[in-house]
């Protein structure tokens, strides 16, 4: 460890002395006050032989003296730095009136001239010492202007109180010695705090786990601190500084990283030592704050980062792979889907002529046969469909065609594709649309698609006699389609799970009707379209779902365009 003063320069303790100090301070003032007071109560003893009205100038001038130590007992009620300040003042105006008084420096108070320079000393105010010797010197410069007017006061030159003069001389001797000694003793005891301060921080910095350095401007050490990693050794930080001791490549983050300190803002940076290129290292770096006069510095932790990088590194790798296998899973998924969509095309087309027997009779069992494959085939034409739209979305290759159209019609013929289903169950259907067109620009088979996949759903889990309603709406900039049904609903612990592939709600009997990506692919196609899928459900009393779809084109209805009517399935 190799500590360093400079870490602790913007460390000052405040002129604002503790309660000791006031407590001095103000028995100074006290004592002041009572020796003057007395001077001023023996002036006619001190000054015998001179004038009456001299004295009086000199006893106006001792009291005006005594004033400022009067005033000092506020110390012992009510401290700190404007109260001293206003002591300072105090002291300057009585120093001037006294002098004004009693002729100066040529006169008897002579020595007072200098007490607003020792009063300073006393209160502390070390910054406004100098506030105190032009006190002084305004002092001094009264007296001889009154002398000059007035050719000094009668019977109030030195020879004419030789006595009065002394007395005062001893007073102000005194005074100052005792001030510089109040002022030393607390200076000692702030010096002594300060001091202990920077001991307790230099004992907590050196039983931190990293190096806490000092560093300048340019990266050289000025302190040191703590247990420094096996890979950064110290001594060549304070010779050769921090950057010379990073690996090359990562020196341009390091510097960045300095910079950025510099200007206030706390930087974190990884680096390689040069001395062990296998070894990381982490720098957390911040400016230590400081006065404007002060050289700029700053403050950085350096921890051994190894392990915690190799994690990360780790982390990063099986990150990239799971992406690729999930990728190649896509692509592969894609491509076979479409790969059993032909065949599976002509098991429905085949099966389909034999269940109408278009070349003839069969007999009935054979029948049977027949409308269960056309049965099975698309329900698994159905789902192959949306493997092979999710795994063209999840493998990036799902490319939106944005055209502009009325969406009223991409609703109508929607209900059209599921009334078939909707009419065998005996489920209403209904359509709320806007009587004028509703223009948007997006993808016009996606935007169907959507729209089937929520109305077969609501139609599939609506049981006999309920009624499924959908609703297309502009608000603002947006699409809203929102498919509402009276049907099963969904619990809340399963609502938190729809929306992802493979993902079904409900019992088994619920969850044979489906494939689990319905919602999925609803989802994913109304992110397509920067939009967002919301569900809401109730057991027992129905399920809403909305798509809002940032794709509303503001324009006028063009002619020709027909309202459509809303369809139901009693009209």
């Amino acid at each position: 460890m190799k500590p360093s003063p400079a870490l602790f320069e913007p460390i000052r303790s405040p002129d604002a002395p503790d309660a000791r100090d006031g407590a001095a301070v103000a028995a100074w003032h006290a004592g002041w006050a009572a020796a003057v007071g007395l001077m001023a109560l023996g002036g006619d003893w001190l000054g015998r032989g001179g004038g009456g009205g001299a004295l009086d100038l000199g006893a106006s001038a001792a009291l005006a003296m005594a004033t400022p130590g009067l005033l000092g007992l506020l110390l012992l009620a009510r401290d700190g730095r404007l109260v001293r300040a206003a002591l300072l003042a105090a002291w300057c105006l009585a120093a001037v009136s006294a002098s004004a008084l009693s002729g100066g420096l040529t006169g008897p108070l002579g020595a007072f001239v200098f007490m607003p320079l020792i009063a300073a000393v006393a209160l502390g105010l070390s910054p406004w010492v100098l506030f105190g010797a032009l006190g002084s010197a305004l002092a001094a410069l009264a007296g001889l202007m009154a002398a000059g007017v007035s050719e000094a006061a009668p019977g109030m030159a030195p020879n004419t109180a030789p006595g009065l003069a002394t007395v005062a001389a001893l007073l102000t001797v005194g005074a100052a010695a005792l001030a510089f000694r109040i002022s030393g003793g607390a200076q000692g005891r702030r010096r002594s705090a300060v001091e202990g301060v920077v001991a307790q921080v230099e004992t907590v910095l050196a039983g931190q786990p990293g190096l806490t350095l000092v560093l300048d401007a340019s990266g050289a050490a000025l302190a040191a601190y703590g247990a420094a990693p096996a890979a950064l050794p110290v001594d060549p930080l304070f010779d050769e500084g921090l950057v010379a001791a990073v690996h090359t490549p990562d020196r341009p983050a390091v510097l960045a990283a300095l910079a950025k300190a510099a200007a206030g803002t706390e930087a974190q940076v990884s680096f390689a030592p040069r001395l062990a290129l296998d070894r990381r290292i982490l720098l957390v770096l911040r400016r230590l704050e400081a006065r404007q006069s002060e050289p700029l510095r700053l403050i950085a932790v350096a921890l051994d980062a190894t392990l915690q990088h190799a994690r990360e590194a780790g982390l990063d790798a099986a990150r990239a792979e799971a992406e690729a296998q999930n990728a190649g899973k896509s692509r592969f998924l894609a491509h076979m889907s479409h790969e059993l969509r032909t065949p599976l095309n002509a098991v429905i087309g085949f099966s389909d002529i034999m269940r109408q027997q278009l070349f003839g009779p069969i007999p009935p069992r054979y029948a049977e046969y027949a409308e269960a494959i056309h049965k099975a085939g698309g329900h698994l034409l159905e789902l192959i469909n949306d493997v092979l739209d999710v795994s063209r979305i999840e493998a990036d290759r799902y490319e939106l065609n944005i055209e502009r159209f009325d969406v009223r019609e991409t609703v109508s013929a929607a209900l059209a594709l599921v009334r078939v289903q909707a009419d065998d169950k005996d489920v209403d259907l209904a359509a709320v649309l806007p009587p004028e067109a509703l223009t948007i620009a997006a993808d016009r088979r996606a935007v169907k698609q959507i729209l089937l996949n929520l109305l077969s759903n609501a139609v599939k889990f609506t049981p006999s006699g309920g009624a499924v309603t959908v609703t297309a709406e502009a608000l603002g900039e947006s699409l809203e389609l929102n498919v509402a049904d009276t049907g099963v609903g969904v619990s809340p612990e399963d609502l938190a799970r729809l929306g992802r592939p493979f993902e079904q709600a409900g019992g088994a009997e619920q969850r044979a009707q489906g494939t689990g990506l319905g919602l999925s692919l609803v989802r994913a196609l109304a992110e397509l379209h920067q939009g967002a899928m919301a569900i809401e459900s109730t057991p027992g009393e129905g399920t809403a779902v909305t798509v809002r779809l940032p794709v509303v084109v503001a324009r006028p209805a063009m002619e020709g365009e027909a309202e459509v009517i809303p369809l139901n399935r009693s009209a």
